[in-house]
């Protein structure tokens, strides 16, 4: 699988096997196998129902790395139910901010996975442009920044870098919103929020804390298909 996803050099592949109940569920980037991933839980859900695997509207479950994940269809939008991995506040390791460029940040804090950067502005955000190298030696899966939209639009926005797991910035990260949620939860005193995460590609999400899970919603569309011959 590892060989197999190295070779699709994309942010993840997903590798689903029947099982007892519903699905296992594993995710690799090209380096490495990941313990949570969200758009290629919705891409696996979505060839399900469109491969006829699944009957529409029955609820895709799915065993992973990360315990049960369901995901549910929803109009035009597929739900994920993940599991919140809220961030705790904590100094920044010497040179995280300066890999990412940052000169100030509001909060600092860290999730099981990533640390966890507020800085002032959208245009902080948009304007990012990390030394990958020294990035990864930051000792983290990646690290989010994120911030208040500078728009009516969305709620908030993100980007999200990991190279030390071979993804210098990924499009559209569901596994960072289940930190992302909890945290602008408490900044803006509600719990459904409408997120872009502000790579070139750019990703809309719909995002709801729901206690300790996150309800993530997300669009999908087959774009290819084809045989792979090992």
């Amino acid at each position: 699988m590892q060989s197999v996803a190295a070779e699709m050099n994309l942010s993840e592949t997903a590798f689903v096997l029947s099982a007892d109940d519903g699905f296992s569920l594993r995710w690799f980037t090209p380096a490495v196998e990941v313990d949570l991933c969200g758009h290629a839980t919705l891409a696996s859900a979505h060839a399900l129902w469109e491969e006829k695997v699944l009957p529409p509207g029955q609820a895709a479950r799915f065993q992973t790395r990360s315990g049960l994940l369901t995901a549910s269809p929803d109009g035009e939008w597929i739900d994920l139910d993940f599991p919140s991995t809220p961030a705790e506040q904590t100094t920044a390791p010497d040179g995280l901010l300066e890999s990412l460029g940052v000169t100030t940040a509001k909060y600092a804090g860290k999730s099981i996975f990533d640390f966890l950067i507020e800085v002032e502005s959208e245009s902080v955000v948009r304007s990012i442009k990390p030394d990958f190298a020294r990035l990864s030696r930051t000792g983290a899966r990646g690290a989010i920044v994120t911030s208040r939209s500078a728009s009516g639009e969305f709620d908030f926005v993100s980007r999200y870098f990991a190279p030390a797991f071979g993804i210098d910035e990924d499009p559209a990260t569901g596994s960072t919103h289940c930190a992302l949620a909890p945290f602008w939860a408490e900044r803006l005193h509600k719990t459904d929020f409408l997120a872009f995460q502000a790579s070139s590609r750019g990703g809309v999400l719909r995002v709801r804390l729901r206690g300790d899970r996150v309800l993530l919603g997300g669009q999908a569309v087959t774009v290819v298909r084809g045989e792979l011959a090992v």
